[in-house]
């Protein structure tokens, strides 16, 4: 509830009304195409859903990218120390449970989302490197948050990477986003500020007549092989495990790449293809099949060649030629305007999700610069690495086996 005793879609209607049209589910997305009087049902579907805050792992890890996200890094301000990291998390974690229920937020509430509903709103926090010695926890800090190598290629901004604190908040709604992210910075004052913002986006929901994997800003079907929950050593590959206070956490890297869209966009579809290894209509191998068919990196084609070529994105980056390693990638498309050269100043927010980045991201992506043919269109500009802590359970706090 917000400080006058009302939710944000109290103005609109019932709210149980709206709970009751999204347990309908992706059924009232394929309606609302078939049929121009459906529109408002699957609307309110979408703003109604909820992500629960609260649980074993943090929302906005496990869940699929929403329509809109902004992801932000804070550096904690100088003598606030433990308690006031404590302060912090506590008075964050509160917030974001209520704003993902729908619920006004109990302090520099604005108003922004008043008249939405939660819209699959989550709120994810982590901590970078640099905050344990902030704090007086170097020994807390885990092994797993050293800092990633140079890769060849790279162009890091140092201005636009890394921080103490990392928060990740995506919904389907781009006011909803923005409002809970204004209420966080504004709770921090005084104890952290912030370093650097970047906003993204997905597919709506809704937006293709059946869920669809989605595609990037080179028109690529892109996380079709993105591990599920479920599958053999899912867990194992994301989570990590041990007694200490990560258990149960994971690790995000996040980088914002750059596509050099104007050279991507002047090959020929049939040369995007083989860059990539895969159809671009349908997001099909090369090796043959549809979209979930697994990838034959020994297939020949009629030529004698191989069908998806040595140094084609899937089959460089593909778990078989990285000794098994795998990630849960959360990627979002941004678009910054131009740079001064006059080319699109887009391309990917990319955050991926593993138990241990040194035997996740890092050996991929040395792999990726060393033959990865798809290198000659990206740019690495801004790197972060973060402990991301397990969820918090009712009443509790992310990061609070850390701090208290």
């Amino acid at each position: 509830m917000t400080s006058s005793g009302l939710s944000r879609r109290t103005l609109l209607g019932s709210a149980g009304a709206g709970l009751a049209i999204g347990a309908a589910g992706g059924a009232l997305g394929q309606q609302a195409l078939a049929a121009a009087p459906a529109a408002p049902a699957a609307a309110a579907a979408l703003g109604s859903a909820v992500v629960p805050f609260h649980g074993p792992h943090q929302a906005g890890i496990l869940q699929p990218g929403q329509a809109r996200v902004q992801l932000a890094a804070f550096d904690l301000a100088e003598g606030a120390g433990r308690d006031g990291l404590r302060k912090l998390m506590q008075q964050w974690s509160a917030t974001a449970a209520r704003l993902t229920r729908g619920e006004g937020a109990p302090s520099a509430e604005n108003q922004i989302a008043l008249d939405a509903g939660p819209c699959s709103l989550t709120v994810t926090f982590g901590f970078g490197a640099s905050l344990f010695d902030r704090v007086g926890l170097t020994d807390r800090r885990p092994a797993a948050l050293a800092p990633l190598p140079d890769f060849p290629e790279d162009a890091i901004d140092r201005a636009r990477s890394d921080g103490d604190l990392w928060v990740q908040i995506g919904a389907d709604d781009a006011l909803v986003v923005f409002h809970a992210f204004r209420v966080l910075q504004r709770q921090a004052a005084g104890l952290a500020s912030l370093r650097w913002q970047m906003a993204g986006f997905g597919r709506t929901p809704g937006a293709t007549p059946q869920p669809m994997t989605g595609r990037n800003l080179m028109g690529q079907v892109d996380g079709t092989n993105n591990p599920k929950p479920g599958q053999d050593g899912f867990e194992q590959k994301v989570f990590t495990g041990g007694g200490d206070w990560p258990a149960g956490g994971t690790y995000a890297v996040v980088r914002r790449i750059r596509m050099l869209l104007d050279n991507w966009e002047n090959l020929p579809t049939d040369r995007q293809e083989r860059v990539i290894g895969r159809r671009k209509s349908d997001g099909a191998p090369l090796s043959g099949g549809t979209e979930t068919t697994p990838v034959d990196l020994a297939a020949r084609g009629a030529d004698g060649a191989l069908a998806i070529a040595a140094d084609a994105h899937v089959r460089v980056a593909a778990p078989a030629s990285n000794g098994g390693a795998a990630m849960l990638r959360r990627g979002f498309s941004y678009a910054d305007g131009t740079l001064a050269d006059g080319s699109p100043d887009a391309g990917l927010l990319f955050v991926a999700f593993q138990a241990d980045p040194s035997k996740g991201f890092v050996p991929v992506q040395r792999k990726l610069a060393r033959g990865d043919g798809l290198s000659r269109f990206v740019r690495h500009e801004s790197s972060g690495l973060y402990a991301v802590p397990p969820g918090a359970p009712e009443g509790g706090w992310v990061g609070q086996k850390l701090l208290d």
